[in-house]
């Protein structure tokens, strides 16, 4: 069984990015979107206009100086893989999102990366202010950065 990753959050987290589980690539470093392909460094960086390092100590920084908490939505899996049809059908358990947003009252909003992420947890918590944005994964050909940035915005700025 994997456990996924304790979330990056602080008191001044005004949206909090929210994916299903870390993948395989994720795993081995043992942090956020690991897989270099996946393309959700470079969209932070490049809306923020700043670099974000390839380490692990230097994108937590930079997510909480920009206000940003990140986690996933599953707490435990037997997946082996990365792909989200497999993760669906190997769920343990999932994280407490509603505990986390009580503890957490400045976060406004959940940014769903992916398809996976927003229908579980709007299918577990169908209360929560969530928005569906397309997956920065390496295998999401629908991708839009437009996207991303226009709901940063409504947000951040």
């Amino acid at each position: 069984m994997s456990e996924g990753f304790e979330p990056v959050v602080d008191d001044k987290c005004k949206i909090l990015i929210l994916g299903s589980f870390p993948s395989v690539k994720s795993r081995e470093i043992n942090f956020y979107y690991g897989n270099k392909q996946n393309r959700i460094w470079k969209t932070l960086a490049e809306y923020f206009n700043e670099e974000v390092k390839d380490d692990k100590e230097s994108k937590i920084n930079f997510l909480l100086r920009n206000h940003i908490a990140m986690w996933d939505i599953v707490k435990t899996s037997n997946i082996k893989g990365s792909g989200d049809l497999e993760l669906l059908k190997k769920i343990d358990a999932v994280n407490d999102i509603q505990k986390f947003l009580e503890k957490y009252p400045n976060i406004k909003v959940i940014f769903c990366n992916g398809r996976a992420s927003f229908d579980l947890t709007n299918k577990i918590y169908p209360n929560l202010n969530t928005i569906y944005l397309p997956s920065t994964s390496p295998a999401n050909v629908s991708f839009s950065k437009e996207i991303w940035f226009k709901n940063l915005d409504k947000i951040l700025k």
